[in-house]
């Protein structure tokens, strides 16, 4: 059996010096095949970002992986030098941040930091690089490029920026892409071009996706699988179809009552708490739960039929 482009198994992270140390990833386990497009979504805050920064090796000096294992392609990656760790990124790892202007050197033109995230791993020479940038830009989907690759980003849309990324993210034919939040600061229209543009990469190269997203409705439409995250634990994770079809886990409903939809009034997106939580060990969503018991007073662990699995006692079906 192929192993996963990306396999995460238990894994925990904190931050703060060791004897003061804030736990902020609580054992998360999920896979993602080659070819595969998996969301992960979730509230600010809940961990999704610093899952990613963590396959990156880019979590900081603050922030260190304190259990679990990372595996990229069945090799073991969580504990690598720096140097092994630059080797890793843009080679079998690659991400797209969520804003683009920030992202890229206003200093540099678009093409000579294509050129450089190129001849970065596998050097073919300054003529052939900016032939193959050519061709990057010309893949995304961006006209004229080799007048595009001798502008500046501040001379490009919003869109196109975003574009200039993934070409980047591709350069070097990592075996995964992670894109964390890579639509929000784009509108609808720009949007759907981007999706599509990922959506086609993935299929045709068999690069491996890991989506961090706040908008569902693109997740629904666009990912295969999703895992949904609160306070730094997996709580519920399925087939798209799955999840928004028939939600188990009460805070996955809640996220998807917040969506708005034509005819129907919004829900509150965070009802007030119910109760304290009753203590450590109990479930995270206790206090905002309106289906809380004595039995959440004990953390559930996922589980549940096939690949639809859920962490909660009370489980909608």
């Amino acid at each position: 059996m192929t192993a996963p482009a990306l396999s995460l198994t238990d894994l925990s992270i904190a931050f703060g010096p060791e004897i003061a140390a804030r736990k902020v990833v609580h054992g998360v386990t999920l896979h993602v095949m080659a070819g595969e497009k998996l969301a992960i979504v979730g509230e600010s805050g809940s961990g999704k970002s610093v899952t990613a920064l963590a396959v990156m090796h880019q979590l900081g000096r603050a922030g260190r992986i304190v259990g679990g294992a990372m595996r990229l392609d069945g090799q073991d990656i969580t504990s690598l030098p720096e140097s092994a760790c630059r080797e890793l990124r843009g080679r079998k790892v690659a991400m797209i941040f969520q804003d683009p202007m920030t992202a890229l050197n206003p200093a540099f033109t678009v093409g000579r930091q294509l050129v450089d995230a190129i001849r970065s791993h596998d050097d073919p020479g300054r003529k052939a690089a900016q032939q193959q940038a050519e061709e990057l830009l010309a893949k995304v989907g961006i006209d004229d490029p080799r007048r595009r690759s001798g502008q500046y980003p501040h001379e490009l849309s919003g869109g196109m920026r975003q574009r200039v990324l993934i070409a980047m993210a591709i350069a070097c034919r990592p075996r995964l892409l992670i894109a964390d939040e890579p639509t929000t600061a784009l509108d609808v229209t720009v949007q759907a071009q981007v999706v599509a543009l990922l959506r086609d990469i993935c299929a045709s190269s068999g690069i491996a996706l890991l989506f961090i997203s706040h908008n569902l409705d693109l997740v629904a439409e666009f990912c295969d699988r999703i895992a949904v995250m609160y306070r730094g634990r997996i709580v519920e994770s399925g087939s798209a179809e799955a999840i928004f079809g028939a939600p188990r886990h009460p805070y996955t409903r809640l996220l998807l009552d917040a969506v708005p939809r034509p005819g129907r009034p919004l829900r509150a997106a965070a009802p007030a708490p119910l109760a304290e939580s009753p203590g450590e060990g109990a479930c995270d969503y206790f206090s905002r739960c309106r289906l809380a018991d004595v039995d959440c007073h004990v953390r559930p662990a996922l589980r549940g039929a096939g690949t639809h699995l859920s962490a909660c006692w009370r489980s909608l079906t």
